[in-house]
Formats: structure tokens, sequence, C-alpha cells
């Protein structure tokens, strides 16, 4: 027996999202142009008798008739009780019968013979009737049609008003969701916990025959650019399922209990669609912990919030729905939002590791002319820190600088320029003299050579005075390697190398610029966290920040900081300890490399930029194992 052919592949479609469609603008387009047309021509008639009043022609019939018999009329038009007449100099009269009189009768009245004159008497045609007709209706109808034109407007706005309340959401039509986990890149972790959420859309009656629960929701937490949204995607395009997508700000209004109302419809359409998922992006919108600040405690966002609270209580077990929500602050989100029974799962949505970008990279750098020779394991250990958004940004501005000077690939040159300006802008050129040049020279070279002999300090990676953002000049030092957690010893080297800037104006210049102080922010920053929160002091491992009460997924509210005077003066003078530590560390490390920092700052001088094998040809000595000082 012949088997079938197999059918052929349909194409993919694109996402359908309800959404208004082109027809209706176009639909309130039209009605808009009706409505100014319909205006003009109710104006055109009150123009015409404003402004096209000339002479008054209306004549009496004694003038009539005294005219014809002076034989200067060439013509009259009789329409109805008007008679139009024409002169023969191209002048025209109306003289008005009365009613039922026959315009020959009042001729022969006046014993005036038509016969004998060369003047034309004719009665109006039906079409030229039927046009006065038109006319004369034309107003009344157009103001009928203004009439219900307004109506049916403030119809619709009632209709409006009464649909307020409804979702927002759009909606991704099943099996027409072409992401997958293979588009994600990295994220194992997270995507293997969400698998167990798409085998459970796929297979609800394997799980609750042997009595497991529906898990009723999944948040999403991680930083910006990370990818929380695309991966809710993911998971409605492996399982199947319908998805319904909306911002945590769409459902607040100025009216009170719309967001209430609109939750309600949400819930109500998932359900009638399921199995389905419903995804709240930026849920802090709505979720923030309830009891701060002065809105009380009936405003709109806590009736959201209440009401998304209740729905997700009022899932039956076969309800087969699954809301997800996506967050980068997953701490300030209210204790009742997220606690199980609502928010089952927390997935934590991390920035990539190495391998992480290494798949990330291969993603985007698809359609891209990319030189053969670029060292791809190069690019992804020099993005540390780095989301798969700026990672996709990065690579869409060196494909973007490419097209601006009309080359054909893509070299690591141009990686490493958009790199650089999506981590700190675009480059300046901007007009400094000579003196500020050298500062800059001198300052960046400070915290080179500080990084360079620094053993737990990060490898120096590139130096510049090129201004970019409101930077003068920059030192890159990324790390070579994903850190997990961070030692003291490392956070006492980043100390020094930030204060290095400083310390290098004051070894060659013996002044002080502002261009420190950022660095002197960050220093500031680290050395407070190593005391109050890290517990790296001699003060021993007592955290000294505003205390928390807390449940075992978010904070609930702050309360004041509750050390005495007393302690609180311990504390900044070990956060000034650690601070001037690191500043008399890199001054006596500047004055025992005083010879290399002068190379640096000549040869930046010079070429404005310095990669890490330039540098490290200048330094003549490979990185310095320096023990740490203990304080």
């Amino acid at each position: 027996m012949a088997k079938k052919p197999a059918p052929k592949p349909q194409p993919k479609q694109p996402v359908k999202t309800k959404q208004f469609k082109l027809e209706v603008n176009l639909s309130k387009f039209m009605q808009r142009g009706l409505l100014y047309v319909v205006l003009a021509l109710l104006f055109v008639p009150f123009l015409i008798s404003l402004f096209g009043k000339g002479e008054d022609n209306s004549i009496s019939l004694t003038q009539f008739v005294t005219d014809i018999r002076e034989e200067r009329v060439k013509a009259v038009q009789v329409a109805g009780n008007e008679l139009r007449v024409e002169y023969k100099d191209g002048a025209n009269k109306v003289a008005r019968k009365e009613d039922g009189q026959e315009a020959l009768t009042v001729l022969k009245a006046a014993n005036i013979d038509l016969g004998q004159t060369d003047i034309e008497v004719r009665n109006l045609s039906f079409g030229e009737m039927a046009w006065e007709l038109i006319l004369s209706i034309l107003p009344i109808a157009l103001m009928f049609i203004l009439f219900m034109f307004f109506f049916r407007q403030a119809r619709g706005a009632q209709d409006g008003m009464m649909g307020i309340g409804r979702s927002k959401a759009k909606l991704f039509v099943k099996g027409k969701q072409d992401t997958s986990f293979k588009d994600v890149g990295g994220m194992d972790e997270a995507k293997a916990e969400l698998e167990e959420i798409v085998d459970f859309l796929r297979h609800p009656k394997k799980y609750t025959k042997v009595g497991a629960r529906t898990p009723k929701g999944v948040l999403l937490v991680g930083p910006a650019g990370t990818g929380k949204t695309l991966l809710a995607r993911a998971v409605a395009g492996e399982a199947n399922v319908q998805f319904l997508s909306i911002a945590g700000s769409e459902f607040m209004e100025m009216l009170v209990g719309v967001g209430a109302s609109r939750v309600r419809d949400l819930f109500a359409m998932a359900k009638k669609l399921a199995p389905s998922i419903i995804f709240i992006d930026e849920i802090d919108a709505i979720g923030r912990i309830r009891g701060q600040g002065g809105m009380g405690g009936h405003d709109e966002r806590e009736q959201t919030l209440n009401q998304i609270l209740v729905e997700m209580d009022g899932f039956t077990q076969n309800d087969n729905v699954i809301v997800m929500a996506a967050t980068n602050r997953g701490d300030m989100l209210d204790p009742a939002l997220v606690r199980p029974g609502r928010f089952d799962r927390r997935v934590m949505v991390n920035l990539p590791d190495l391998e992480e970008r290494k798949y990330i990279i291969s993603i985007h750098a698809k359609k891209k002319p990319f030189a053969k020779e670029l060292n791809w394991d190069q690019v992804a250990k020099r993005t540390v820190g780095f989301s798969g958004a700026d990672i996709e940004n990065m690579l869409n501005e060196a494909a973007i600088s490419i097209a601006r000077e009309d080359r054909a690939e893509i070299t690591m040159t141009d990686v490493e320029e958009a790199s650089l300006k999506v981590k700190l802008g675009p480059s300046k050129k901007r007009l400094q003299d000579k003196l500020e040049r050298e500062m800059t020279a001198y300052h960046e070279a400070g915290h080179a050579v500080i990084a360079h002999v620094s053993k737990y300090a990060d490898p120096v990676h590139r130096i510049s005075i090129v201004s970019r953002g409101r930077a003068l000049g920059f030192t890159l030092t990324p790390p070579e390697r994903d850190k997990l957690q961070t030692t003291k010893s490392e956070l006492i080297d980043e100390i020094a190398v930030l204060l290095g800037g400083r310390a290098a104006e004051e070894l060659i210049f013996n002044e002080q610029t502002g261009g420190a102080s950022s660095d002197i922010d960050r220093a500031t920053r680290i050395a407070r966290a190593m005391v109050m929160e890290y517990g790296m002091s001699d003060l021993g491992p007592m955290n000294f920040t505003p205390q928390y009460e807390s449940t075992n997924y978010s904070r609930s509210w702050a309360e004041p900081n509750k050390i005495s005077d007393a302690l609180q003066q311990k504390v900044d003078a070990e956060v000034q300890k650690f601070v001037a530590a690191g500043q008399k560390r890199a001054a006596e490390l500047l004055v025992k490399y005083r010879k290399e920092l002068d190379a640096v700052s000549k040869q930046l001088l010079e070429l404005e930029s310095l990669d890490g094998e330039e540098f490290a040809l200048l330094m003549g000595m490979p990185k310095v194992k320096l023990a740490s000082i203990a304080l």
C-alpha cells in the first residue's frame, strides 16, 4: 500500500497579538475627516450670507413691468413665486409675485404683449427644481448628520468608560510562539527549574494523578537586561500554550478600582484560555511592600495588589494557569505576594558567566560579517559583567560602525570600541590644554601602575586619556574570572588602585583635582561595606546597617539604625582607616615605581591609548606578587 506523501512544512507565521488594527485607525481618520467636511459645508452658507452680500437685487413688480416696457429685459425665468429677471446689460434682479398668480397674468394685466417683444419667458426644468430642492434641504441634512456623529461619539465614550476595567494584556496565540530555550543564551540553572513548569503544562494529569499541586506562580528575579522576559516567552513556546503578557504599570489608572477590575478580567481570560501563562513584567510597580509611604491603606496600587493575591488564591487545582512575573527588585516585593502558595518558585536570573557569554555571543553574531581571525574566547573574557542585552548592543554597535564606514567585515578593534561605547559611552575629542592632558595621563597611569604591582588586583586591559561620557580618561581592569565572592585582600587592593590616580596627582604636581571624585566615592563605599556589612574590621563580625524585619523571601520594612553614637564614631573611624591605608599604600608604591609611572604617562600623551600588552612592556616586569597590607 502506497504511503501518503508527507505534508509540506508550513512556514512560520508571525506572532499574532491582540491589538488595534490598522483598519480601525483608518476608520477613525475617515470619521474625523468627515466631521471636518461637514463643518466646512455648514459654514459655507453662513460665509456666503456674511461676505457675499452685495447690492440688493430685489425689485418690485411695478419696476419689473416698467423695465419690460423700456425694453431693458432680455429674459425672465419663473421659479415658483420668483421672477428672475436677466437684463440686457448683464444685471440680474428678482421680483416676487403673489401665491397662485401666473406670470403671464401679471404681464397681461399691465397690457404687455410678449409676442411683440423678444423677451424669453420659461419655467424651471425638473432637474433645476430638484437641484434647488437639494440645496435647500442640504443644510438640514448636514445638521442631522453632525448630530448623529456627536451622538455616536458620546455613546462610544460611554462604552469606553464601561470598558476601562478590561485587561490590556497582549495575547500571543498558541502554536505561534517561535521562541524556545535554544534561543535563550546561558541560564542553564534557570532553564532547568522552568522545564518542570513546561512539563506540567504539557502533561498536567501526570502530576495531578499523584496529588501534586499546580504551581501557582514563578518569580524571575535578576538584573536588568539578563533575559527574564525572553525566558518567560521561551516557557510559553516550549509548552505550546497561550501567553498573556502585561506590564505592571498597565494596571494603574487615575480612577480608583480600575486596576483591580483589570486583574479580574485578566485572570478570567486566562482561565478561559487554559492551559495558559500570565506574564507580568516589572511586577514591583504594583507589588511593592504595603504600608510604606503616605498613600494610606486604600490607594489604587494596594487595591490592585490585593486583587492579584485574591485571584492567585482562587485558583482551583485544575485551572492549568501559571503566573510568571519578572522584577529586578525582588527585595522590595510584598511578603504576601511571594509566599508559598502564590509565587511558589523564585528563579534567579544572574549575569552570564564565561561559557554563557560565549553562547549568547554565538546567538547574536549570526548574520553579521565578522572577520575569521576574530578571537571569540577573548571577547567573552573581556565582557565580564555584561548582561545579554549589553552583549547584543555591543555587537550591534560594531555592525553599525562598519556600515557607517562602508567596510565589509567586523574586526576585533570594532568589537573593542563597541564594548567601550556600551560601558563608558562614545568617545569625545575635548579641547584640553597641555597641563590638563598631562594631569589626566598621570592620573590614569597611577591607577594602572598600582593595579599592575598589586597581588590581588585585576590586570590592566586598556588605558586611555580619550574622554568618554563625563570622564576625561579611563583605566579598564576587568576581572579575569567570574567572581562569586570577594576577599578582604582583593577589596584592600581595589581601594589602593582607585586612589592611585589621586596619589599620582599629589606626587607629580603637588596638587589635587576634582577628577578623582568618582574614585573616592567608590573607595569609600567599599570601605564602608567592609566595616558595616562584611565584618572585616577590628570591630568584629557585626552588621551596622539598618536592620530589617525579614521573611524568607523579602524584607518587609526597615528600622532605623539602632547603634549608639559612640559605636557610630568607631565605625566611621574604621572606614577612614581603610581609605587612609589605601591612599598611603598607593603613594608609597608610586614613589617606588616612579620611573615606570613617567614612562606610561609619556606614552599616553603620545598615543592617547594603550592596551594591556603595550602597558606590560612599558612596565618591564611581570605582575608583582606583593603581600596585602594587614590592617
